[in-house]
């Protein structure tokens, strides 16, 4: 068996040696109306080759990005991933470590996550990247959090165009952190600047803005930067590491915390998960003392060698619990090691060429996507490689015909934006070839008909 068996003469030797008579008297403090009083509703038993073919059976039901034409967005995108990206993270080495507990005698592990933390810096053009954070939404949180802690201040703005999941993850944490968490819309799906100078106060903390935004356009972060600092607010600016090839970074636009969902660097979509929070800041010991997970540096050993150390380590498991900066410190280290070979492997030119692909793409399928009638772009500003659609009709159910078609043809709009419901939103990456991107227009302008 690959699992412990605990006999009961186990069972009671543990319940023995820590005082109660039974497993139930473990749970006594746990209300009797929310336990559950039946047994677990659940199959029989299996022999192994049926649940096998029960579990095959299970699995072709699932429909992957690799089965149709993928052009779905929103945070997650069918980016090209490099045969060696995989070689190197499969490697045992790699593929089996954990937190190392005794982190000095881990130099392999130290020295991957210090490569990681330098490529998050030049990458973003800030001074300080963390070992890591689970996704683009909790890297989006734990910024907030460090800007309440270094202002000192309780109101954060952020803006619509932010990704509305990420949001939702702001409220969650901002509900129990007695700070104010507003919202400035952007009806023409990018932030006015002078609305956001509205907004600004000597109690706001930071501004959170994305861009490219979750439609895809960009937005003005420079005059954002300079707003918030005028009032002494921070900027948290979330980004897309791909779009870095051809966009400027957010610590040459100003930004105090840059944050990302790193998916894009070399992770498959899998799922949805996991996934990787990339989070850097300004070299400010006011920063250092609030950021998250752990930072990896440089130093020599007795014998004057290179070697690497963790030279800040905040998590919960590592210090009092009181004093850490985060309970979600944990180390994506495999799908660190994943973005980082991703970038050495692309090398800044071919993040730039992937960039100006995306770009050039995403830009001749609006063209297209257009001529059909009735379809049109629902705003006009400029966008990277997403761009948003009004459609004629019921999305969803366009999209529903679009994918017996062959095509994950983009994301309906409506559920997280009621004034987009007559919307979609369509991603292209350097895979997508002109002729698939064709074919989508054909098979629009077919299901319009």
């Amino acid at each position: 068996m690959s699992y412990i068996l605990n006999t009961p003469d186990d069972q009671k030797a543990m319940l023995t040696a820590i005082g109660v008579e039974s497993i139930d008297e473990l749970f006594a403090k746990i209300p009797h109306e929310v336990r559950l009083n039946r047994p677990l509703d659940i199959p029989a038993p299996m022999a192994e080759m049926d649940l096998q073919a029960h579990v095959t059976r299970l699995l072709a039901h699932n429909r992957s990005a690799a089965d149709m034409v993928c052009f779905l967005g929103g945070g997650a995108y069918d980016h090209f991933i490099p045969s060696v990206v995989d070689v190197i993270a499969s490697r045992s080495e790699y593929y089996t470590a954990y937190t190392p507990y005794q982190a000095e005698a881990s130099q392999g592990t130290l020295q991957a996550i210090f490569e990681y933390q330098s490529l998050m810096c030049v990458l973003t053009g800030l001074d300080v990247a963390n070992a890591s954070l689970y996704d683009g939404g909790s890297a989006t949180a734990e910024a907030m959090l460090m800007a309440l802690g270094i202002t000192k201040r309780q109101e954060v703005i952020v803006a619509e165009s932010v990704h509305p999941e990420y949001r939702q993850v702001l409220a969650t944490y901002a509900t129990n952190l007695h700070c104010r968490l507003r919202t400035v819309p952007t009806p023409e799906g990018f932030v006015n600047p002078d609305d956001l100078r509205a907004c600004l106060s000597d109690t706001t903390a930071c501004i959170i803005v994305q861009s490219p935004n979750f439609f895809g356009h960009l937005e003005e972060m420079a005059a954002i930067g300079a707003a918030a600092h005028r009032v002494g607010a921070l900027m948290v600016a979330s980004f897309d590491p791909i779009g870095l090839g051809i966009l400027r970074r957010p610590g040459d636009e100003g930004a105090d915390i840059a944050v990302a969902e790193g998916q894009g660097l070399g992770v498959p979509l899998q799922f949805g998960g996991p996934y990787l929070g990339i989070l850097a800041c300004r070299d400010d010991p006011r920063f250092l003392r609030k950021i998250p997970g752990r930072l990896v540096g440089e130093t020599v050993d007795r014998h004057g060698q290179r070697c690497w150390v963790l030279t800040l380590q905040p998590r919960e498991q590592h210090i009092a619990r009181a004093n850490a900066t985060s309970n979600i410190c944990t180390n994506q280290g495999l799908l660190a090691l994943r973005a980082a070979v991703f970038l050495t492997a692309l090398g800044p030119q071919g993040l730039q060429e992937t960039a100006e692909l995306c770009t050039r793409k995403a830009h001749y399928a609006a063209e297209q996507l257009t001529q059909i009638p009735g379809v049109s772009l629902r705003f006009r500003t400029p966008f990277f490689k997403e761009f948003t659609l009004r459609v004629p009709g019921d999305p969803a159910n366009l999209l529903a015909k679009l994918r017996s078609a062959g095509y994950h043809a983009g994301l309906p709009l409506g559920r997280w934006y009621p004034s987009l419901a007559d919307c979609i939103s369509v991603a292209v990456t350097e895979q997508r070839t002109k002729a698939q991107i064709d074919g989508l227009a054909s098979a629009l302008r077919d299901c319009l008909r």
